[in-house]
């Protein structure tokens, strides 16, 4: 019988956002699994943080701050981890996220709106808060990995894993930058999977539905706990009625890092998402 199990022992990855609920947590899998992991964040003290966590489990992670819009800071800290551990093998482009700025306060229009001062029309969106979502999403994920694919061209069973989202399928209402900048993160998972394709890498994007992160838990609940209008349509929308668990994104990451199972999948946007992207809505 084949054996399908994984094997990254002593391969070396880097995990961008690790200071993040979701990218700690993939940072984690790997080092459990036995790779080398870096993690990457402009926060060190939450990398380090959870770098700590990981360490004290018995598995080796180290914290790096770097900034993945200033290629500057990420040859410097490739540089460091060359040094650490060696060449990278897996990049996990986690780095993103959204900002309050490239939001509008309703989600549908309605005449005058850009007359009333106490709310944001897509009239009024602010042009560098649009800017600064595309640029961390899109520039974001592709300097690092300018950066780091270096280290895999030409080796075999290496891989880049993007992290897109629902929005990439469907835009949520209230965030069209973010929206776009993860549809961006989709089409161009595909094109670094054509474009490397002769070169030994696999590239692909894992795109989580409804997860409860730092990021959007004011959004989901009220300073007493308790769910927002918002959940509640997520959460109709949602035929599994509930928020993912973070570790239900592991099996997929450790399946496409497996060149056993997944050695002929590159380019694909795989959904996580409890139905989400399923349902009509009726």
């Amino acid at each position: 019988m084949s054996d399908y199990s994984l094997d990254i022992k002593g391969k070396v990855a880097v995990v961008t956002g690790a200071g993040g609920v979701l990218c700690s947590m993939f940072a984690a899998t790997l080092a459990e699994q036995g790779a080398r992991v870096a993690l990457l964040d402009l926060n060190e003290e939450a990398a380090e943080k959870n770098a700590a966590e990981i360490r004290e489990k018995g598995f080796e992670a180290k914290a790096y701050k770097a900034n993945v819009l200033e290629k500057e800071s990420l040859e410097a800290c490739h540089e460091a981890i060359l040094k650490d551990f060696g060449p990278c093998d897996i990049l996990i482009n986690g780095a993103g996220g959204n900002n309050a700025r490239a939001n509008t306060t309703n989600e549908y229009y309605e005449l005058g709106d850009e007359d009333k001062e106490d709310l944001v029309s897509f009239f009024d969106l602010d042009q560098s808060g649009v800017q600064f979502v595309f640029n961390l999403n899109f520039i974001g994920t592709l300097l690092p990995t300018q950066v780091f694919a270096k280290d895999m061209v030409g080796r075999e069973n290496c891989n880049v894993i993007n992290i897109s989202s629902m929005n990439a399928f469907t835009p949520l209402t209230k965030i069209p930058a973010y929206s776009g900048a993860k549809a961006a993160i989709s089409n161009f998972t595909q094109w670094l999977a054509v474009h490397f394709s002769k070169a030994g890498i696999r590239v692909n994007a894992i795109a989580p539905g409804f997860f409860v992160t730092k990021q959007n838990k004011d959004l989901l609940f009220d300073e007493n706990g308790n769910p927002t209008p918002r959940t509640e349509k997520i959460l109709a929308a949602t035929p599994m009625g509930r928020f993912g668990e973070a570790e239900e994104l592991n099996g997929t990451l450790l399946y496409l890092l497996n060149e056993k199972m997944a050695g002929f999948v590159t380019g694909v946007v795989i959904p996580i998402d409890g139905g989400f992207s399923a349902y009509s809505g009726v």
